[in-house]
């Protein structure tokens, strides 16, 4: 910005003195000889007087000598009945052409504007291409290359996806020695795409493969080669084609390939779109006459259904690595890379968190350890242990914590009687997962309270029964409202809108409801350029079906509504008994919560010391009535204006559609 500032006032100087230079030029030449101003009333006296003894006019002005042998100069309006009565009077007169400005002169100013507009609009143009040298580099590659200094990440700093290492070890060891493979008459992979979640490790793989191998790197995005000019992005793929060639063998990395391998036909342009004659030029050089096979491209996207079907094609891409979420294992690992240069306390067990964190990618597991060491911090400790990662959890999945957000006894007791219900039904339902953690502290955004649950092992099919019994875990806390306080309140909205979407994709799309049978109703009908879930579904059914899928959706509610009414009465004084503990405690984890179940009761409350810069002061007064706030319970960072939060579900890569989510939110199932 300091440098634009200033190449502007640079120009600003030039002009400035352009323009004094032409009017200097442009202006008559005054006489070097003093004259005298006279006013148009002393030179009409001076000449009745027989006092002027010659004069010169020129355009409307008069100048001369008076006898007295002064020159003078005067300003008249109509000179030449003066002239005419000055030579009556026997004055010598001369009348004198107008000045003319010179030829270039006049050249000079018919151009200057528009000479003006040029300098004008190139500077613009230059600042705009970044400067130096690059005035009219539009289509130069903006790919940055690394030669020596190649990224210092290796793949011993990778961790949860083995998997994907391996392809990619295979790939540098090509590059390394590529007699192994050509003695087999194998040959190298022109393209490999990562395909996985965000968060997943893809970029962070490719700057291991960068510090892996051995050989010249470029990285560049894909949105480097989309611009306003139409043409640029292809030229500056061919550009960055021809630097490559130059160093091959090597590797390039294009980040977010689907900002410019979208697919084709789909958007507003036709065949002339920038976008498309990008990805057009993009395929030529991955698959063009030229057969050179010492360039490898190395992509990444976590939206390859939207990717056109001539880029996954082999021979341009490949090879296709599917970067998943890690298992309990990998998530063990990531923790010990993360956690390498950390100070953490003897009672951290990286295993405990690994099986605590269900559903989290790499990037979730960062985050957890760096909130783990600032908590650490905040509370002067001198190493991280495993409370403050326990509350770095619950930060990551939830939010942190508000606990200068003031809630009415009332509504602190529904809360707390909501809660207990969602953990009382999950705890007698079979083979539903255990309770972690019951809590009614405002986290996040909108959660006024949360139920954990954490499955106790990784998990990738949920049954019908499964299914069923979640249903009726989200139901359980408005079940919980009708049987103690007889009435019910806005804060099962979201329950009621993830259980019903749960039984609508039972019906619709599973096919486990016996009156449908096997048949998948309704296609979701997306246009790629509108994004997906935008558009409608497209509806292949009948309205006598569409009836029979509503009917059988709120079968299976009203079905699971009753089933936590069952437990809860049957239940009722272990209700009420858990909620007054919670109420008093605010927290209870799934040991405390399996002591108060099993008629134990619980040593007293330890008090704890406040976080500094936690809480802050409590403010006097409530928040004004917000239906939204105590509707949406999920507790989670992550939820959508619905309250719904990321799973594990995802995208199929082949397909596009989304998976069945098998374990409902990150960290877990919260209710």
């Amino acid at each position: 910005m300091g440098r634009m500032i200033k190449n502007l006032g640079l120009y600003l100087v030039l002009i400035v003195v352009m323009v004094s230079l032409v009017n200097n030029f442009m202006t008559p030449a005054t006489s070097v000889i003093e004259s005298h101003q006279l006013t148009y009333s002393e030179f009409m006296n001076a000449l009745e007087a027989g006092r002027v003894d010659s004069a010169s006019v020129q355009d409307e002005v008069i100048k001369g000598r008076l006898k007295d042998g002064k020159q003078y100069v005067v300003n008249v309006i109509e000179p030449g009945n003066i002239a005419a009565e000055a030579a009556k009077k026997g004055v010598k007169v001369e009348i004198e052409p107008p000045e003319k400005a010179s030829w270039w002169m006049s050249l000079i100013s018919s151009l200057l504007p528009t000479l003006l507009i040029i300098g004008i609009w190139l500077f613009f143009i230059y600042n705009m291409q970044g400067g130096g040298g690059r005035v009219m580099s539009f289509g130069k590659s903006k790919a940055k290359l690394f030669l020596d200094n190649r990224p210092k990440v290796t793949f011993q700093d990778v961790a949860g996806c083995d998997e994907a290492k391996e392809e990619l070890q295979e790939v540098i060891l090509f590059l390394k020695d590529p007699s192994k493979f050509q003695s087999l008459g194998a040959k190298v992979p022109k393209g490999v795409l990562m395909l996985g979640s965000p968060g997943t490790g893809k970029t962070l793989l490719a700057r291991a493969a960068a510090g892996e191998a051995d050989v010249p790197f470029f990285s560049v995005s894909g949105s480097d080669f989309v611009e306003m000019f139409v043409g640029v992005g292809a030229s500056r793929v061919r550009d960055l084609f021809e630097q490559a060639r130059k160093y091959q063998p090597c590797l390039i990395f294009v980040d977010e390939m689907d900002a410019v391998g979208r697919q084709r036909g789909a958007g507003l342009g036709g065949g002339h779109d920038e976008r498309e004659q990008t990805l057009n030029q993009l395929l030529v050089e991955l698959d063009g006459f030229d057969d050179s096979t010492g360039i490898i491209l190395i992509a990444a996207t976590n939206r390859p259904d939207i990717l056109d079907p001539a880029l996954l094609r082999p021979g341009r891409f490949d090879r296709q690595i599917v970067v998943d979420r890690p298992d309990v294992k990998g998530r063990e690992e990531i923790l010990k890379v993360h956690s390498k240069d950390k100070k953490l306390c003897e009672d951290v067990n990286l295993g405990v968190i690994a099986r605590r964190t269900p559903g989290l990618v790499g990037a979730d597991l960062a985050n957890l350890i760096n909130e783990a060491a600032l908590l650490a911090t905040r509370r002067g400790n001198p190493c991280i242990a495993m409370e403050d990662i326990e509350e770095g959890i619950d930060r990551v999945i939830a939010g942190p914590e508000r606990k200068s957000r003031l809630i009415s006894e009332k509504e602190k007791r529904i809360i707390a009687f909501h809660e207990v219900g969602h953990s009382l039904v999950a705890k007698h339902l079979p083979g539903s997962d255990p309770v972690h953690k019951i809590s009614i502290i405002p986290r996040g955004h909108a959660a006024l309270g949360y139920t954990l649950q954490l499955p106790e092992e990784d998990r990738f099919l949920m049954s019908r029964k499964d299914m069923l019994g979640r249903i009726s875990i989200l139901l359980a806390g408005r079940a919980a409202e009708e049987i103690i306080f007889g009435d019910v309140t806005s804060g099962a909205a979201n329950d009621l809108d993830r259980a019903s979407r749960t039984a609508r994709q039972m019906v619709m799309e599973l096919g486990m409801s016996e009156r449908l049978g096997l048949v998948k109703h309704g296609r979701k009908h997306e246009e790629v350029f509108l994004g997906r879930d935008i558009a409608a579904e497209d509806r292949n059914y009948s309205d006598e079906i569409a009836y029979a899928i509503d009917q059988e959706v709120k079968q299976i509610i009203d079905d699971c509504h009753k089933k936590a009414l069952e437990i809860l009465r049957e239940n009722e004084e272990m209700l009420s008994h858990i909620a007054e503990v919670l109420l008093d405690r605010e927290v209870l984890d799934g040991v405390e919560f399996q002591k108060l179940v099993d008629g134990e009761e619980l040593p007293p409350k330890e008090e704890k010391t406040s976080e500094a810069g936690d809480s802050g002061e409590t403010s006097e007064a409530a928040e004004g009535d917000d239906s939204a706030e105590v509707a949406e319970k999920s507790g989670s960072p992550r939820a959508d204006e619905s309250g719904e939060t990321e799973g594990e579900g995802g995208v199929c890569p082949e397909t596009g559609e989304d998976f069945p989510d098998p374990e409902g939110e990150k960290g877990g199932f919260i209710a």
